[in-house]
């Protein structure tokens, strides 16, 4: 059965976004430099990327227009198809490559493509979606990006979820001071 990843940047205090709604402070290209190298070669075992809204709205702001000269990953990610969860948009344009599907009903959305065949699934961002499934106990796997900054306070990913138990698999850490945490649900 084929996987749902949820990926996220955090904090060293466990903020996926500033007090501001931001998220400025993944921005490095030290901090991506060779992290991204590797999110090159995973990207080769998922075939959808799943987004809410409002990582749609960063996303297509960049990515669409990004080169591999710029960034390492946007042919892969650019070329993948994606999925819009959304109440309120009526497309989801990606620039020149196919728009991205919409559907209002992650949790069942998650539900159906998990039977079916293909490689994994990526949820990225979308603070609130990955809530909602957190919930449902969709997601298999977390892949944490712990970055070297303290924010102080912000919106935290791990909100009213209930508590929950993690085995960690994977882990990395780059010379910039990024770590990358790879959990499964027991």
């Amino acid at each position: 059965m084929r996987k749902l990843i949820f990926q996220e940047w955090l904090s060293m205090d466990a903020f996926a976004a500033d007090k501001n709604g931001s998220v400025t402070f993944i921005e490095s290209t030290t901090l991506n430099k060779y992290s991204d190298l590797d999110q090159l070669r995973w990207m080769d075992t998922i075939d959808t990327i799943l987004l809410g809204a409002n990582t749609y709205k960063l996303f297509v702001e960049f990515w669409p227009t990004a080169t591999t000269d710029q960034e390492v990953i946007a042919d892969k990610l650019n070329s993948i198809p994606k999925i819009v969860f959304s109440k309120s948009l009526k497309k989801a344009p990606w620039g020149k490559f196919p728009d991205a599907a919409i559907s209002t009903d992650a949790i069942a959305t998650v539900k159906e493509l998990k039977t079916k065949q293909g490689k994994d699934m990526v949820l990225w961002g979308s603070i609130s979606v990955a809530q909602q499934l957190m919930k449902k106990n969709l997601i298999d796997e977390y892949h944490l990006r712990i970055v070297p900054v303290v924010l102080g306070e912000g919106r935290r990913l791990f909100e009213s979820t209930g508590a929950m138990d993690f085995e960690l698999y994977f882990s990395r850490q780059y010379d910039s001071g990024l770590m990358l945490l790879q959990y499964r649900r027991p």
